[in-house]
């Protein structure tokens, strides 16, 4: 909940109180009578009839309807205003740019997707006001009424240089006058965050993590990263490095010397998707078209459906798609197991469509060789925002800064 003016028990205080709990309530059951709210707050009816009085002059409820086919009158019923604030995410990655627009009850009601091949002409704060804008005309309001835009990128901004580190594949995003550039082009509240930290936020509002306060998230696409939340709060280290496990030096493979130039390391080539193309190839599998992840997320994909075809028989010790999912497995575990043994979570989100592809079947065998590996034996899950996770996550961290700010009432 946002910091309340004034004294906490002051009449003000308990009357913001009972109005943010109000419209969370609201926004959980997307309409409400008064006198479903006053059961559930516990407040009397004259008290909920003044609360919901006093948040619809406010502009923050709407009188939606009556109930009907119920014995006794009609009971009016209310709803979180949906144009009370707006919010914008959007997630770049070195192809394209995906944005959207949501109102304050969370729903998206614009998208736009701007390609951004290496060779297309235009600088990042151009793409980004163009993929914003194509959101926002899709959504049918002006630029001006979003209250925050979040955008999600490869690697993290130096807090003290303002500079994009850990994602020298993101061309055109390295100047350290670009956030200054950006936030001149679009004077509204800007936030930037890493792409899989906010992986983690969809996970934990909305998926897999929710319920837990301690867990990491291992991301596998295009690169192998990690989220790290402790005590319900990110941790992103003191240059926004804290998750870039893919330069972790892991055995079994050579040692990575130079890891920013060769933006590579060692946890990336012993269970990234450039391992999982290369152990196909090595099993005399055939190589799916399409890009890298594409290609190792269709063969996992492909492991995972013969596994549970052969059902409790199984795959043959000789059956290479069984080694394919056996080596993954191992490679993931390698990795995780110095994660657990540092951060020892609660829970472990395997996410990113090459992990997610292998389903069941690479979960439960990367549980297994886990096991072997380390200590602590955190619980491994599957992530289930598997639609757009990372745009997800940053419309949910968008949503719930504007709400605290909207939604205080003791203001």
């Amino acid at each position: 909940m946002a910091r309340m003016a004034g004294t906490p028990g002051t009449p003000r205080v308990l009357r913001a109180m009972n109005d943010r709990a109000a419209l969370d309530l609201l926004l959980e059951h997307g309409t409400l009578s008064r006198t479903r709210i006053g059961k559930l707050t516990g407040l009397s009816k004259p008290t909920a009839s003044q609360l919901l009085a006093r948040l619809e002059t406010a502009g923050l409820v709407l009188a939606t309807g009556t109930t009907a086919g119920r014995p006794g009158p009609n009971a009016q019923l209310y709803s979180v205003n949906p144009a009370a604030a707006h919010v914008a995410a959007l997630d770049v990655n070195p192809e394209q740019i995906r944005a959207a627009v949501a109102d304050i009850t969370g729903r998206t009601i614009g998208t736009f997707l701007l390609p951004t091949p290496r060779r297309r002409g235009g600088s990042a704060v151009e793409q980004v006001v163009g993929a914003l804008d194509g959101a926002v005309k899709a959504a049918g309001i002006d630029r001006s009424a979003l209250h925050r835009v979040v955008i999600g990128t490869p690697g993290a901004f130096d807090p003290s240089t303002g500079r994009l580190r850990y994602a020298s594949h993101l061309p055109g995003w390295h100047s350290t006058a670009l956030l200054d550039e950006l936030a001149a082009a679009l004077p509204m509240p800007l936030e930037y965050d890493n792409d899989v930290n906010l992986a983690a936020v969809a996970e934990q509002r909305i998926g897999a993590a929710r319920g837990h306060d301690d867990f990491v998230l291992l991301w596998n696409e295009e690169g192998i990263g990690a989220a790290i939340v402790i005590g319900g709060r990110l941790h992103r280290g003191w240059t926004g490095g804290a998750g870039e496990v893919g330069f972790l030096p892991v055995p079994g493979t050579p040692l990575v010397r130079n890891v920013t130039k060769a933006n590579n390391g060692g946890f990336q080539e012993l269970a990234g998707c450039n391992a999982v193309l290369r152990t196909a190839r090595e099993l005399g599998l055939e190589l799916p078209a399409g890009t890298q992840p594409e290609a190792a997320a269709v063969l996992l994909a492909g492991a995972a459906a013969r596994h549970e075809e052969a059902g409790e028989d199984g795959l043959a010790a000789d059956d290479p798609w069984r080694e394919l999912l056996a080596r993954c497995a191992t490679g993931t575990a390698v990795g995780l197991a110095s994660l657990v043994a540092v951060l020892d979570p609660e829970l472990i989100v395997l996410s990113g469509d090459v992990t997610v592809a292998g389903g069941e079947p690479l979960r439960a065998s990367i549980q297994a060789e886990l096991a072997e590996l380390a200590v602590p034996r955190p619980r491994l899950v599957l992530g289930t925002v598997q639609t757009h996770p990372v745009l997800s996550g940053a419309l949910e961290s968008a949503l719930a800064t504007t709400r605290d700010e909207v939604f205080d009432t003791s203001r």
